[in-house]
């Protein structure tokens, strides 16, 4: 048996059954499989909650009643030990697809199918999920339903696939110098990306990443920048709006970072701290400092990363500012409801 297959079996059974359960059953479920005082965290609206009861009634109960027939469709499944603090975690990516049959968060019903990315991190104790982070798309979700609270964005968001060569559902555990090497590989790119903000510097010159990254990355990025093909172009619609558009760039730390094989991911509760100047997102500087929650999901190739699945909590940094584009997207297509 390998050093992870008692956790990772603990939660495929608690994904099978959170997908069979019913709105009213899922706090149930959740209790059936969680810790006494089960931590889960997640996006803007829903944040920190305490306990089964809460995590359901805020976050799965509503999304069920909206998005019937909800289905995880995982494309990357890995496990490993949590380098910050020891404990063992499994990650799973992929997207909940169903019918979007009611309205959620005042986003208006389509009737037609839609997808939700997610990145779902559980922390997994003595046979029990003790902590959730569960990170979900809510802009990309907008865009499907022909929400758009934003700008026009620089990269192209669709339903984004999982790793090239679809190998990034480790049931089995994978050989442990290759998590060591991928998670390597991940921390020397995250410590370059450090000095550069300790340096001041608000560009990137593209042998930085060069250092890291293959020539031809894939950058998939969150609802309201979108995605981008090779360096030149992520630099282009992405890392050059960040850094030139953000000052005073902080990192704050990781809840948690872990490898297996040729993937590795982490998030942080907030990772970075920043101050808009004006242009991110195409929207004016407010000098506001807020706090950026982020995920980052790798795949590595040989000696370079080639994929990045990331998600970035837009509305709660947006949030912090003063504008909550979720309220406001509501109130806008739902003038009758106030």
């Amino acid at each position: 048996m390998g050093k992870y297959t008692e956790a990772k079996r603990v939660v495929r059974n608690y994904f099978d059954a959170v997908e069979k359960a019913t709105p009213e059953s899922v706090a149930s479920v959740l209790d059936g499989f969680t810790g006494e005082n089960y931590l889960w965290r997640g996006v803007y609206p829903f944040r920190e909650q305490r306990g089964t009861n809460t995590a359901a009634e805020v976050f799965w109960s509503p999304l069920m009643r909206a998005v019937s027939n909800l289905q995880r469709r995982q494309d990357m499944f890995i496990g490993g030990t949590n380098e910050i603090s020891g404990e063992q975690w499994v990650m799973s990516m992929g997207h909940f697809m169903g019918n979007f049959k009611s309205d959620w968060l005042g986003i208006r019903a389509t009737g037609k199918m839609i997808s939700l990315r997610y990145a779902e991190f559980n922390c997994v104790e003595n046979g029990k999920i003790t902590q959730s982070g569960l990170f979900v798309d809510v802009i990309g979700f907008m865009q499907q339903a022909g929400a758009n609270p934003l700008p026009p964005q620089t990269g192209n968001f669709f339903v984004y696939p999982g790793p090239r060569n679809h190998n990034g559902l480790l049931f089995d555990d994978a050989p442990e110098e290759e998590g060591i090497a991928t998670l390597a590989l991940v921390n020397k790119m995250v410590d370059d990306l450090t000095q550069l903000n300790k340096s001041g510097a608000m560009g990137c010159p593209p042998e930085v990443l060069e250092k890291s990254w293959a020539k031809d990355m894939i950058w998939y990025g969150p609802g309201g920048i979108g995605a981008s093909y090779t360096i030149p172009k992520y630099q282009e619609q992405h890392q050059l709006p960040f850094r030139n558009n953000l000052k005073d760039k902080v990192f704050n730390g990781h809840v948690c970072r872990f490898a297996e094989g040729n993937f590795a991911c982490f998030f942080g509760w907030p990772n970075l701290s920043n101050t808009p100047t004006g242009g991110f997102l195409g929207l004016p500087g407010g000098e506001v400092r807020a706090d950026m929650q982020v995920v980052d999901v790798y795949y590595r190739c040989g000696d370079k990363l080639s994929e990045n699945w990331v998600f970035i909590d837009i509305p709660y940094w947006l949030k912090q500012q003063g504008v909550d584009i979720i309220q406001r997207t509501s109130a806008i297509l739902n003038p009758g409801s106030a």
